[in-house]
């Protein structure tokens, strides 16, 4: 390999870059966003890549590799193709059984050795169009992979210019420049090939195929050192670039957003108590509204909000495994609850262990939930009452997740002791416990709550003068007269 790239002093690759890729990923970056990889991942062609014992998602990605010539600080994007020597090939092989755990940072999943083939030829930069580029990929012969740079959401001259506003970019320092659409997983056995060139050029450009074999290791990660290999379906998808390559069911459709919560309707499920609104929807045949064996964390919360679903299946070690790390169904929940959600949480009534803690809850409060619900256990629980967020459970408990529980599912109809809740149910919950009103009721059993409780408070006041309840409670035509008479003049006049 050519001295240039031997031994890069830094590797800087930006995550999502081509339109293609873009869309298939569901996401479009305003701005570019990058990771480092370590100098020892470099290799050159012909070389091996090893998928390491117990992993499965070892996934190629054909890229444009740039190679800084001439110091860059600070420079312009007009000047800042001049400070590049060479264009040639790379593979930015990544793990994404390790993705997960490096929350972006691609550290563990894309720093293995010989996870950065470079070349085996260079273009002079100086020669090529930058916007002109091409990158193609191969596997066992297959072409997978196809596109040019006039698709790219950043123009490389971009990339260079936005990396010297932080740091010099010194001669020999390497910048890959993103993958398109087309990178999947690669086993055992696959060869891989990657070529860059410049089609429309006048002269013949080419890096020659950077050709790179995969083969199988035999050592195991340590658990007792750091995080262990996991593979989620979210990383199988991302990793194969959908899920039908990658043999998994299709995701069920979702239904839209529910409609944030009218701020007149949360003021009078606010004011009205659950007996009421309960006593209100037996009236209209619904018996089984009530989420049972759950009280407050702090004495005399309250919470109103609509319900983000999220449910656990009972404990399995493989199921853990593939599910429970990562960024799991748990953290994804916490993560996406918006303003006014109230996370309610299907834990099979198991109280036996904690079903969120401290610092999941303090996530839910930054992000404005209304509270959570759960018919599990609380970890930290004294911690969770401090942070301030209500939250209804069925008590503390030390226990970590994975003892009972895998979590599993976001944004499903889930059962909540013994209640059936689905996504945008409208969640009321106080010292008598929590119960589960229909959006399109709401608004109705609201108004007959608090006419309930204007009805009841004069009763009270009735029984306080020293009448006797027979009659009165509930109110017999007599006692209905005078209360309407009551209220139709108004109780100055009564």
């Amino acid at each position: 390999m050519p001295a240039p790239i031997d031994r890069p002093g830094k590797i800087i690759a930006i995550h999502l870059n081509y339109r293609s890729r873009a869309d298939q990923r569901g996401r479009t970056p305003a701005a570019p966003s990058y990771f480092f990889k370590p100098s020892s991942s470099v290799a050159g062609t012909d070389g091996v890549v090893e998928r390491p014992a117990g992993t499965e998602l070892l996934a190629f990605e054909g890229e444009i590799a740039l190679i800084i010539g001439t110091p860059a600080r600070r420079v312009s994007v007009e000047d800042a193709w001049s400070h590049v020597a060479w264009v040639t090939a790379s593979n930015d092989l990544g793990l994404y059984d390790l993705r997960a755990n490096d929350k972006g940072s691609n550290v563990r999943s894309k720093g293995g050795d010989g996870y950065t083939p470079l070349g085996p030829e260079l273009i002079p930069a100086a020669e090529v169009d930058p916007a002109q580029l091409r990158v193609r990929a191969w596997v066992n012969g297959d072409l997978r992979q196809d596109d040019e740079t006039g698709d790219l959401l950043f123009p490389l001259p971009q990339l260079v210019a936005d990396l010297s506003q932080h740091f010099t970019l010194e001669p020999g320092d390497v910048i890959l420049t993103g993958t398109p659409a087309g990178s999947s997983v690669i086993v055992p056995g696959d060869v891989v090939v990657i070529e860059v060139d410049a089609p429309h050029s006048s002269k013949t450009f080419s890096s020659g195929g950077l050709r790179t074999t995969v083969v199988q290791g035999d050592v195991p990660f340590d658990g007792a050192l750091g995080s262990l290999p996991a593979a989620d379906d979210l990383q199988r998808a991302e990793a194969w670039g959908s899920r039908e390559a990658a043999g998994l069911a299709p995701e069920a459709a979702t239904a839209a957003p529910a409609p944030a919560l009218d701020p007149a309707l949360r003021e009078k499920l606010l004011a009205a108590p659950t007996a009421g609104l309960s006593s209100q929807l037996r009236k209209r045949g619904l018996h089984a509204c009530f989420i049972d064996g759950v009280s407050a964390n702090v004495p005399g919360a309250k919470i109103v909000g609509t319900a983000k679903t999220l449910r656990f299946v009972p404990a399995r070690e493989d199921l853990f495994k593939t599910h429970g790390g990562g960024y799991n169904a748990q953290k994804r929940a916490f993560d996406a609850v918006e303003e006014g959600e109230v996370i309610v949480i299907e834990a099979r009534g198991d109280a036996s262990t904690g079903t969120l803690g401290d610092i999941l809850a303090l996530r839910a409060k930054v992000r404005g939930a209304a509270g959570v619900v759960t018919d599990g256990g609380v970890r930290d629980y004294a911690a969770v009452a401090e942070i301030g967020l209500p939250v209804f459970s069925q008590g503390a408990h030390p226990s970590v997740l994975g003892r009972k529980h895998v979590p599993w599912d976001v944004d499903v109809t889930i059962a909540c002791g013994g209640a059936a809740v689905q996504p945008g149910d409208i969640i009321v919950g106080d010292s008598d416990g929590v119960i589960v009103i229909p959006p399109s009721l709401a608004e109705e059993v609201a108004d007959a709550a608090l006419a309930q409780e204007e009805e009841d408070a004069w009763i009270a006041e009735q029984v306080e003068a020293g009448h006797p309840v027979d009659g009165l409670f509930p109110m017999d035509a007599a006692w209905r007269a005078k209360y309407d008479a009551a209220h139709a003049t108004g109780p100055e006049e009564a």
